[in-house]
């Protein structure tokens, strides 16, 4: 089989100037996926989470906690899990959760009254509070001179990680990011702009050509996402268009990718990478572990008088 792109987008050497550092940092940043063997000094490591906990937060309420991870053998088993090898490469790797086990310890010594871990509003606001949490600490990663890289797959070992990292009921893991010196600067992607993601007061939806031009120009390039065919490839995404759409889909599929030449950036998330016909399942087995985790806020609420 040819050897298939990266998912992670085109490369692109950013050009023009910032009107200060900050600004070059954020327009600049690219995903490190390379790590040098130098551990990361503890003045430094402690200065990026320091100006994580500094973050915006819900009233102030802080509903995160870190789960920093430096043991070799512990970079190792994460790596074993089924993570990328850079998981285990890099010198730190920091898991992100929901944390509402410190605030219903809190109330419970204040004889606080307590339900925030069956309301989908406080959960809700607990995930972006991690996920603020974690882009804050990853700025700061790159303002110190280090890399960092977000691992998404973390969500397929959520049992794993709690029972490793003896998380209490309450506390979620959210994301895993792996953090050290990089090799070399990683590289910025080309992104869709402004024009495409910016609405101004109402949502307005751009017509097909515009639409099209745009992710074109995101999606081209001298390293394009586009991917050469092969018939095995075009029988993967036959398989998964049948799953999904039904046959004539699949036809219609086949047909558009033979007349461009090439399997589309498109045709490949969702194809050959996050497999439609795949993504879907499991849901209930989600809100069942959430559940198992101590959480109730996909159920309806019975007060106590009710209950009793």
């Amino acid at each position: 089989m040819s050897d298939m792109p990266s998912h992670h987008g085109v490369e692109v050497i950013p050009e023009g100037e910032y009107p200060n550092e900050t600004m070059r940092l954020l327009f600049e940043r690219g995903s490190c996926r390379s790590f040098s063997k130098k551990k990361v000094p503890k003045e430094v490591m402690d200065a990026v989470l320091e100006a994580g906990t500094h973050a915006a937060t819900a009233r102030n309420l802080q509903t995160y906690s870190v789960v920093k991870i430096e043991d070799p053998e512990n970079r190792r088993w994460l790596r074993e899990l089924g993570m990328q090898r850079f998981v285990e490469e890099a010198p730190v790797d920091l898991v992100f959760c929901i944390d509402y086990h410190r605030l219903k310890r809190w109330a419970e010594l204040e004889v606080a009254p307590f339900t925030a871990n069956d309301s989908f509003r406080h959960f809700w606001v607990g995930f972006q509070d991690a996920v603020i949490f974690a882009q804050t600490v990853c700025i700061a990663a790159d303002a110190m001179g280090l890399g960092s890289v977000y691992v998404g797959t973390a969500m397929e070992a959520f049992r794993e990680l709690r029972e490793r990292l003896r998380l209490p009921d309450h506390v979620f893991p959210v994301v895993l990011v792996s953090m050290g010196c990089p090799e070399e600067k990683p590289a910025s992607r080309k992104k869709l702009g402004v024009d495409v993601v910016v609405h101004d007061e109402v949502y307005h939806d751009p017509d097909d050509e515009n639409l099209l031009k745009a992710f074109d120009e995101k999606y081209t390039g001298h390293d394009s996402r586009r991917v050469e065919i092969t018939e095995e490839r075009i029988e993967r995404i036959r398989k998964v268009c049948t799953d999904v759409h039904g046959e004539g889909f699949a036809d219609r599929c086949e047909a558009k990718i033979r007349e461009n030449g090439f399997i589309s950036a498109v045709q490949r998330y969702f194809g050959l990478h996050y497999v439609a016909n795949l993504m879907p399942t499991g849901n209930e087995e989600f809100l069942k572990t959430m559940e198992d985790f101590g959480f109730g806020w996909f159920k309806e609420y019975v007060p106590y008088l009710q209950e009793n």
